[in-house]
């Protein structure tokens, strides 16, 4: 269940931030959830046009750790389509898994990342899926809005976050770097600091 308490809202440059992103403890540990975010669901991965094109790019190398399903789907819809809300998102499976869903040892993964990785292509994942569970929201005027989303297959990552005492800012270091630059960053470590987090 998400929680719906209202949260304070911070601001870095041009970012509104929950608070919780700095105070509550997060660590994925796929060995317990077994990748299940890319599988429940009722939609894709927010994408933006940038990525489809990245992803397109990327589809002859990923193409053979795709299921049959999945390949069917992308040659009927392609990379993405727009959900129901409008969004751009990537293509699903059955009406839940990721088309770029691959298997190893009973752990859902990321065909994408999983080629960026051995270097085959220049091209991770789309940044909503790296920055999740932070979820981004465009505002009029350039503001940006983050929000930590709230979901019990994420329950083991809290449990382990609270174990390692990792900060969800700390744990999605990587990718906030990606998405909005290392000065950003040093800037929000800065205020989690002065708020003593």
């Amino acid at each position: 269940m998400i929680d719906k308490q209202i949260m304070p809202i911070i601001q870095v440059g041009n970012v509104l931030l929950s608070s919780d992103i700095l105070t509550e403890r997060f660590c994925c540990d796929l060995e317990a959830c077994k990748g299940i975010c890319c599988v429940e669901g009722d939609a894709g991965a927010p994408v933006t046009l940038d990525e489809i094109s990245s992803i397109e790019d990327a589809l002859d190398t990923v193409w053979n750790d795709l299921s049959a399903s999945a390949q069917a789907v992308l040659d009927k819809q392609g990379v993405a389509y727009t959900d129901r809300e409008g969004d751009l998102v990537t293509s699903i499976v059955g009406g839940k898994d990721c088309v770029f869903t691959c298997y190893a040892d009973g752990v859902c993964l990321c065909a994408l990342e999983k080629s960026y990785r051995t270097g085959a292509t220049k091209f991770c994942k789309p940044i909503s899926c790296a920055l999740y569970p932070i979820r981004e929201k465009r505002f009029d005027g350039g503001l940006i809005g983050l929000n930590y989303h709230r979901w019990t297959v994420c329950r083991d990552a809290v449990k382990k976050g609270r174990a390692l005492d990792l900060p969800l800012y700390k744990f999605l270091k990587a990718p906030l770097i990606r998405r909005f630059g290392a000065e950003w960053y040093r800037e929000l470590c800065e205020v989690a600091k002065e708020l003593g987090n």
